[in-house]
């Protein structure tokens, strides 16, 4: 894990619970994408992501999740190439947020690396990383999957829960 520099033990910590298979913790940064890591608390403390499923698997690569089909506001993305600075580099363990060509267009759907991505270095806004569960994102990068990138059965979010070490975080700011 090369993000071991960014951990620290006043951070907020988001456990994915996914059925079948386990625990992911996450450790969220907010100094490095402090609207991202708002962003990402108030939906899990709302239960947005509670039922969804990772919708999208490459193995070596990423798996995604967050999709809802509920419309969200977008917010913007806090990466280099978009006018902020967030070196967090896209390492094994990694989470960041999904976004399309718009730079602005960060909502809701987030990726886990399942390995380094430095093409995405700079041009998606890393938020925080794995502190424990990576045998379940390996399962997860494991299963059977389209050619769509899909898995071919649903692997739910059962719940996230967000342990904010007593802290309170402000409201996300939306475009």
């Amino acid at each position: 894990m090369k993000y071991t520099s960014y951990l620290k033990e006043d951070h907020p910590v988001v456990t994915l619970k996914v059925k079948n298979l386990g625990d992911i913790q996450i450790e969220l940064f907010p100094e490095v994408a402090p609207n991202t890591v708002h962003q990402f608390i108030a939906l899990v403390d709302r239960g947005f992501y509670n039922g969804l499923i990772f919708h999208r698997i490459i193995p070596s690569f990423m798996i995604q999740g967050g999709w809802g089909k509920e419309k969200l506001s977008p917010i913007k993305g806090e990466f280099t190439s978009n006018g902020f600075k967030n070196e967090l580099r896209h390492t094994r363990g990694v989470i960041s947020m999904a976004r399309t060509n718009d730079p602005n267009s960060q909502t809701s759907q987030f990726f886990i690396m399942h390995d380094h991505a430095p093409h995405l270095d700079g041009n998606y806004a890393a938020f925080g990383g794995v502190l424990s569960g990576m045998d379940v994102v390996d399962k997860i990068a494991k299963s059977p999957r389209d050619n769509q990138d899909r898995p071919l059965e649903d692997i739910v979010i059962e719940s996230a829960q967000i342990d904010l070490k007593g802290k309170q975080y402000p409201d996300p700011i939306y475009q």
